[in-house]
């Protein structure tokens, strides 16, 4: 079962958070606060947005996708971008992960979005077999670039 996150689903989405971080190797980049959470995804201009997967049978949530609006200037509409997508190890397998995207692009079609994006990491192999075997292809001819900490003070203090 798929459902949109409440206000009271913060600390389970910070926790989910926190396990994708050590998943992916980079606990300690993970660093926002529930608080943070909370007025992103609920204050009074949301920058973002959560879906949650619940099992069905405990009603635990068992992964999540959190989610902002991209904008493509060749196609002149909104699209998905999805910055996060994780399923707990012990419920992997159960569809929980396609049942998120499935949402999302669910989403695109009724908005009138025209696409779904996201990064994997190079390493995570079965996350890359399970995208592309959704149709999802990758954009080998993007690279990512990222300024973040002292790179981006600098760069905003030289004006």
């Amino acid at each position: 079962m798929i459902r949109s996150a409440t206000p009271d689903d913060v600390p389970v989405i910070h926790t989910l958070i926190r396990e994708l971080a050590e998943y992916e190797k980079a606990a300690e980049e993970a660093r926002a606060s529930e608080e943070q959470l909370r007025e992103a995804l609920f204050g009074e201009r949301p920058a973002a947005f959560a879906h949650l997967a619940v099992d069905e049978e405990s009603g635990e949530p068992v992964g999540f996708a959190l989610w902002f609006l991209s904008f493509s200037t060749w196609r002149g509409v909104h699209g998905i971008y999805l910055e996060d997508l994780y399923v707990r190890p012990e419920a992997r397998g159960g569809g929980h992960g396609r049942a998120l995207l499935a949402e999302l692009a669910r989403i695109c079609g009724e908005r009138g979005y025209e696409r779904l994006e996201w990064s994997v990491l190079n390493w995570n192999r079965p996350a890359i077999g399970f995208y592309e075997a959704l149709g999802a292809r990758p954009q080998d001819e993007w690279t990512v670039y990222r300024l973040t900490d002292d790179a981006l003070k600098a760069l905003g203090a030289a004006g």
